[in-house]
């Protein structure tokens, strides 16, 4: 199963089928994560198996958005303390919990129903404010969105390449 399709069957038993209906307290109470506030860094951990998101709490909407929805890849998508783990595997970890994030917060099933297909300015700007999301962290998802459209396309598109006259 590929990561837009995770989050797509995830938000989906959930209800959250349009970008208004993203919110992180709705996702904690349909997943039974705690969430609470401090001055650290965001961070997820587990206690006696239930799970926990730390929101920073000087961020922006967006920040919040957009960090909850990293700590909540870790929540969803691994397992253990990362200071028991090698540094490479944590690199992986986090690499992994970014993608997740991205397709999170602005998830390419709800893209779809935009029909979008650039990168302008307006555009990243639509998005930036549909799915509360920085227009940094926009224009990112949609260059990863878009790229991902073109590869899919450039698979299924023929190749004449090897035809001989």
């Amino acid at each position: 199963m590929f990561l837009e399709d995770f989050v797509k069957e995830l938000y989906t038993k959930m209800g959250i089928i349009e970008p208004h209906q993203l919110n992180y307290q709705d996702i904690i109470s349909h997943l039974g994560i705690k969430l609470l506030y401090w001055y650290e860094p965001s961070q997820a951990l587990f206690s006696k198996d239930r799970p926990y998101i730390f929101l920073n709490i000087h961020l922006s909407k967006q920040q919040k958005w957009q960090d909850f929805c990293h700590e909540l890849g870790h929540v969803l998508l691994h397992a253990g303390n990362q200071r028991r783990l090698s540094a490479e595997f944590v690199k992986y970890q986090e690499a992994k919990a970014n993608l997740f994030m991205y397709h999170a917060c602005v998830p390419s099933f709800m893209l779809n129903k935009l029909e979008i297909n650039d990168f302008s300015s307006e555009t990243i700007n639509l998005v930036a404010d549909l799915f509360c999301v920085e227009g940094p962290f926009a224009a990112k998802r949609l260059e990863q969105y878009i790229n991902h459209k073109l590869g899919t396309i450039c698979e299924l598109k023929p190749s004449n390449q090897y035809e001989t006259s």
